[in-house]
């Protein structure tokens, strides 16, 4: 197990996507304005639901956020599709978290359920992310599922997660 903390600040997630946190060729997010997450207040590979490992990350929502105004003019919402890739984001980064190797990449998603929206008048979106299955091998692979709320409602919900991390093809 890598010696990371167990929370991160903004800055902390921009070096994730500059390639400085895990290392270059390493699981990084993305940055701005796909960067789905201002913090993480937890991480671990041994607590969740399941005692495999889990994340929470917030977003502080403003009116301002660059999906509002085109995701639909005149009844603004974030995106289901920004859910679930913030979703992923995390479950790649605690696999990062864990001192696996090689970049990151999506794998796909058992089911998701959108169960209500999160409009500009909201505070905050807070991401739940419970491991299931964690894989160390030449294909290291996290199997997640994970919510979504928005001031505490249930707006999201995703399970069968799978990230993966890979050495970069040369």
């Amino acid at each position: 197990m890598a010696d990371y903390p167990s929370t991160f600040d903004k800055d902390a997630l921009l070096k994730c996507a500059r390639g400085e946190l895990f290392g270059p060729g390493n699981a990084q997010l993305p940055e701005p304005p796909m960067l789905m997450m201002d913090r993480i207040t937890e991480v671990s590979a041994d607590a969740g639901e399941h005692g495999k490992g889990h994340i929470v990350a917030e977003l502080d929502i403003h009116p301002d956020l660059w999906f509002f105004p085109c995701h639909f003019p005149g009844n603004n919402v974030m995106p289901g599709c920004l859910m679930l890739d913030g979703l992923w984001q995390l479950t790649g980064f605690n696999l990062g978290w864990r001192g696996w190797l090689g970049q990151g990449f999506a794998m796909g998603v058992g089911e998701v359920k959108l169960k209500g929206m999160v409009r500009p008048d909201r505070k905050r979106v807070t991401y739940h992310i419970d491991f299931t299955r964690v894989i160390d091998r030449k294909l290291k692979l996290g199997v997640a599922d994970g919510r979504v709320m928005a001031d505490g409602e249930l707006v999201c919900e995703a399970t069968g997660m799978k990230v993966g991390l890979a050495a970069a093809a040369s």
